[in-house]
């Protein structure tokens, strides 16, 4: 279910050719670029993306990198423990915004860029493309304290929806049907929640919620049409 290199080239819109490995470190950068894969435990294709994930997650403190496992492989052999629909939801509108439906392994970097999800040279051109960007959305924060978390989103110029995201660091997988049958599966920053809080109107805004599903959390928010704005991990306020 991936895409002709053709189609690829439509999506990335990229004009020059990466000439560094996607794990090479990049400039500082004011908020976390956000990287999302679009991924299934019931493709074949997707072990290398997931892997490629977990280098990032290891050696890329300036990304943010979510796995979102999609529910229409279940269907065909195996159910992704881990699959929910509004993971399913989100690539599908991607998919209709970048024109190519949706497939798997998928990365989208910012909402802004997709790429197949384990061609490292063009994950390198959007995270360049994504850092090049750093600075244009608000500044955002967030806090959890006893099972609640506390967000600020400063002033900005724009308009989107705060979303407070869910995850876990790593799952090991059986696999016991399908493409991917007899192969353990370890994928990283497993995504358990994906919740909307409300609309960030360009004001200084203020928000709290019930902490989610997941081990860890961050914070997003999105521009009408898909992009990211600004992202920030949540973090303790307890040692």
């Amino acid at each position: 279910m991936t895409p002709s290199p053709a189609r690829v080239l439509r999506r990335l819109l990229f004009g020059a050719v990466a000439t560094g490995l996607a794990v090479a470190p990049a400039a500082a950068a004011t908020r976390p670029i956000v990287v999302e894969l679009f991924t299934s435990q019931g493709c074949s294709s997707c072990p290398p993306a997931d892997a490629f994930l977990g280098e990032l997650v290891r050696e890329r403190d300036d990304l943010l990198p979510l796995a979102f496992h999609v529910t229409y492989w279940n269907r065909l052999g195996w159910a992704d423990p881990f699959s929910f629909d509004e993971a399913t939801r989100r690539q599908a509108a991607y998919g209709t915004r970048f024109g190519d439906g949706s497939y798997t392994p998928e990365m989208v970097v910012d909402g802004r860029w997709s790429l197949v999800g384990s061609d490292r040279a063009s994950a390198a051109q959007a995270f360049a493309r994504a850092a090049s960007r750093q600075g244009e959305g608000p500044e955002v924060s967030a806090e959890a304290r006893d099972g609640r978390v506390s967000i600020r989103v400063g002033r900005g110029d724009a308009v989107g929806r705060v979303l407070l995201v869910g995850w876990d660091r790593e799952h090991r997988t059986p696999v016991g049907r399908g493409e991917n049958r007899g192969r353990v599966l370890v994928e990283a920053n497993v995504v358990r929640s994906f919740t909307p809080l409300g609309t960030w109107t360009g004001a200084p805004a203020r928000l709290e919620a019930d902490l989610p599903a997941g081990e860890q959390w961050a914070v997003l928010v999105e521009a009408p049409e898909g992009g990211i704005l600004g992202a920030a991990r949540v973090r303790s306020a307890t040692p």
